[in-house]
C-alpha cells in the first residue's frame, strides 16, 4: 500500500516531478515531461508497477526529513541501532537528459542500507531489457524508453527487480544516478553526482533570493513559490495544475483525475502571486504561454491546455492500476479540455489586465487576441455552462459562470479607460451591466440572502467567495454579507470549505469529497476585507497546520481522517496561500487590488445593495 498523500515530498527539474516517500522510496516519476507516462507508478498500485527504494534493512527506523535550504533537494536523515544515514534526493537535467539523483551519506555509527530499484515504462505496465554497459552503467530499454543506472554498488537481478545491499559509516558517501535518454539516441555520458548536487543548490537558491519577504509567514509562502516553481516547465513557461493523476478526493472513490496540464482559470491568481512576490521572469513566461496557448480562433478557447500549450488532451483509463487505495478509475488525459466554461474568459482578461496594471511589456498582439474573445464571448455569455469545478451532470446556469463573464467585460472596459486602447468600449459597456443586473435578478435567493449555485436553486457554493473578490460586489453589499453568512452555516465542515455539497447530484458523480482547500483559503481573504481579523487569521493558521513537514499541501483535506486528497501538490492550493498571505500583512495585498476594480456603475448600485430597475 502506498503511503498517506501527506507523506510525500517532491524533488523536479522543472521539467518533471518525482514523489518521495518518507520510507524512502520514490512511488511516481514520468520521463521527461510532468504529462509523460510514468516509469514508477507504484503510487497508483504497488511496487511491482515501478519504484525506487533505498533505505535501511533494519526495522524500527526513525525517519526526519528537510529541504536544504530554500532548494528543491531533499534531506531524509534515517536513524537505526547502529547508526544514520542521509538519503539526498534531487533532479537535474541535461540537454536532452532528465537525470535522478540519489546520494547516500553517512552521518554516524554504520547503516546497512537496501536499494531495490523497478523500472515499469508506461505506467507500469511495460519490463524493460536490462543490460549492462562496457561502462559498467545498467541499461534499462522498452521502445524509444532508456533509463541507465550509474553507482559503484554492486547490484543484481531478481524476479524482474534490480536490488542491492551496501553499508555506510560517517566517513562514506554512495551515489546513484538515473538517467533518462531517448533509446535510439546518444547516449549521455555519466556525470559526477556531487557537481550536480552543487549545480541544483546553486539554481534553486539564487532563484529563491529574488524572493521579496511577506512579513511573518515569509518561510511558507517562500515554500510555496518554490513548489510553483517546480510545478513550471524551463522551457514552455506553462505551469501545471499538480504533479500528479488520479490521486482521490474521496479515498475508494472516483473522483480521480489527471491534472499534469495547465488551467487557464489559474492565470489571475498566477500572475498575482509571482509579481508580488518579485519573480518578475516568472510572470512574463507564464503570459506568454497564455498568449501561446490560446492564440487561433476564439471559439476554440479550451479551459486547459497541454504544457507546450497542446490542446488535445484525450482522456482515458488504465485499467491494470488498482488506484491510490483502491480508488479507481485511474485516468490519463482529461475530458473536461473540451467542456465550456465561462469563467475562464474572466480570468484570461483579467490576467492580461493585471500584466499591464504590472506594466509588463505591452503586446499588440495580445489587444487584439482579447478583443476577439470578448467578442466571442459577446455571442455566448447568455449560455449554459459547465462551470468551474468540471461537472458531468449537464450545463446550468452557474452563477460564478456568469461572475467572470462580467469581469471579462469589466477588465475589458477598463483596459481601454486606463490604458488608451481602442475598443467598442459603449457597447461592452452595455453588455457587462446587462450580466450584472441578470446574476443579481437570478443568481440571488432572496429566502436565502444568499447567491446560489445556479439559476433557479437553492444549492450553495464557494466559488461564490469570489463575487467580493473580483469587484463584482463590495464586500460592504447586504447581499455579500448573506452569502458568507450562508457559506459558513452550510459549507464549513470542522472550520474548512467545501466547494458544495456533493450529495445534490449537480456533478454527475457519486458524493463524497474533502474540504477544498483553496476555497478555504477565499473564505481567509473574504474576512480580511470585511475585517474580521480575527477569524482570518485563526483560520489561516488552521490551513498553514495542514501543510506537510515539507511544507506541501493537496487540493483537499479530510477533516475526520486527517489526511490530504486529491492530487499533490496542488498549485491551486499554494496560490491560494501565497496571495491570502499577502492579504493578511498589506492593506493592498492581492485581494484588495482585485476587490478595488469594480466598475463605477457596480459602486453605485451597490450603495443601497440593489441594482437599479
Amino acid at each position: 500500500m502506498p503511503s498517506h498523500i501527506e507523506d510525500y515530498a517532491v524533488i523536479g527539474n522543472c521539467e518533471t516531478m518525482a514523489l518521495v516517500g518518507r520510507d524512502g522510496s520514490i512511488d511516481w516519476l514520468g520521463l521527461p515531461r510532468f504529462d509523460s507516462a510514468a516509469c514508477f507508478a507504484a503510487l497508483l498500485g504497488a511496487p511491482q508497477h515501478g519504484r525506487w527504494l533505498i533505505a535501511p534493512i533494519a526495522g524500527g527506523v526513525r525517519t526526519a526529513r528537510r529541504y536544504r535550504g530554500d532548494t528543491l533537494i531533499l534531506e531524509t536523515i534515517f536513524e537505526t541501532e547502529t547508526g544514520a544515514a542521509c538519503v539526498i534526493d534531487f533532479m537535474s537535467h541535461r540537454d536532452g537528459v532528465s537525470d535522478l539523483v540519489r546520494i547516500v551519506r553517512g552521518i554516524s555509527g554504520a547503516v546497512a542500507m537496501h536499494t531495490e530499484l523497478i523500472v515499469r515504462f508506461d505506467y507500469g505496465s511495460v519490463v524493460p531489457w536490462v543490460s549492462r554497459k562496457d561502462d559498467g552503467r545498467l541499461e534499462f530499454t522498452a521502445g524509444p524508453d532508456r533509463l541507465l543506472l550509474d553507482t559503484t554498488v554492486a547490484l543484481r537481478g531478481v524476479d524482474f527487480r534490480t536490488v542491492g545491499d551496501f553499508n555506510v559509516t560517517d566517513k562514506d558517501e554512495v551515489c546513484f544516478t538515473l538517467s533518462r535518454a531517448l533509446s535510439y539516441g546518444p547516449t549521455p555520458a555519466p556525470f559526477r553526482a556531487t557537481d550536480a548536487l552543487a549545480e541544483a543548490d546553486a539554481f534553486w537558491s539564487t532563484w529563491a533570493k529574488q524572493f521579496e519577504a511577506t512579513g511573518e509567514w515569509s518561510a511558507a509562502v517562500l515554500r510555496s513559490l518554490l513548489t510553483l516553481k517546480a510545478l513550471s516547465h524551463r522551457e514552455t513557461g506553462g505551469i501545471i495544475a499538480a504533479g500528479t493523476t488520479s490521486l482521490p478526493e474521496k479515498i475508494g472513490g472516483a473522483r480521480n483525475w489527471d491534472y499534469r496540464f495547465c488551467w487557464l482559470r489559474d492565470a489571475t491568481f498566477t500572475l498575482y502571486a509571482l509579481l508580488g512576490a518579485g519573480f518578475l521572469t516568472e510572470a512574463r513566461a507564464w503570459r506568454q504561454w497564455l498568449l501561446r496557448a490560446i492564440a487561433g480562433s476564439p471559439n476554440d478557447l479550451q479551459i486547459m491546455y497541454g504544457i507546450g500549450g497542446e490542446r488535445r488532451l484525450v482522456e482515458f483509463e488504465v485499467p491494470w492500476l488498482p488506484g491510490y487505495e483502491g480508488s479507481v478509475p485511474v485516468r490519463i488525459g482529461n475530458a473536461a479540455a473540451d467542456q465550456l466554461q465561462l469563467d475562464v474568459y474572466g480570468e484570461v482578461l483579467d490576467a492580461l489586465y493585471i500584466a499591464r496594471r504590472a506594466g509588463l511589456e505591452a503586446n499588440n498582439a495580445s489587444w487584439s487576441l482579447e478583443c476577439a474573445l470578448i467578442e466571442h464571448l459577446a455571442t455566448i455569455w447568455d449560455q449554459p455552462d459547465d462551470g468551474i469545478w468540471e461537472v458531468r451532470g449537464g450545463r446550468k446556469h452557474f452563477t460564478h459562470s456568469k461572475v467572470m463573464a462580467w469581469v471579462a467585460f469589466d477588465r475589458a472596459v477598463r483596459s481601454i479607460e486606463e490604458f488608451g486602447l481602442a475598443g467598442p468600449v459603449d457597447r461592452w459597456r452595455v453588455i457587462r451591466d446587462s450580466i450584472h443586473k441578470q446574476v443579481c435578478d437570478q443568481g440571488f435567493d432572496d429566502e436565502q440572502n444568499a447567491f446560489v449555485q445556479s439559476y433557479g436553486v437553492s444549492a450553495l457554493d464557494a466559488s461564490l467567495l469570489l463575487i467580493p473578490m473580483v469587484g463584482f460586489l463590495p464586500a460592504s453589499d447586504p447581499r455579500v454579507r448573506g452569502t458568507l453568512a450562508a457559506i459558513e452555516r452550510n459549507l464549513v465542515r470542522d472550520g474548512f470549505v467545501l466547494r458544495y455539497h456533493t450529495s445534490q447530484g449537480a456533478d454527475g458523480l457519486p458524493p463524497g469529497e474533502g474540504a477544498f482547500l483553496a476555497c478555504s483559503f477565499w473564505l481567509v481573504d473574504n474576512y480580511v476585507l470585511q475585517a474580521r481579523e480575527k477569524d482570518a487569521r485563526e483560520l489561516f493558521g488552521r490551513l498553514l497546520s495542514l501543510r506537510n513537514d515539507v511544507g506541501l499541501l493537496a487540493e483537499e483535506y479530510d477533516p475526520s481522517a486527517k489526511r490530504q486528497l486529491g492530487n499533490f501538490p496542488q498549485a491551486f492550493s499554494h496560490l491560494a496561500l501565497i496571495n491570502t498571505a499577502r492579504n493578511l500583512v498589506s492593506g493592498n495585498g492581492p485581494v484588495h487590488q482585485r476587490a478595488a476594480g469594480s466598475s463605477k456603475a457596480g459602486a453605485i448600485w451597490c450603495v443601497a445593495g440593489r441594482d437599479p430597475d
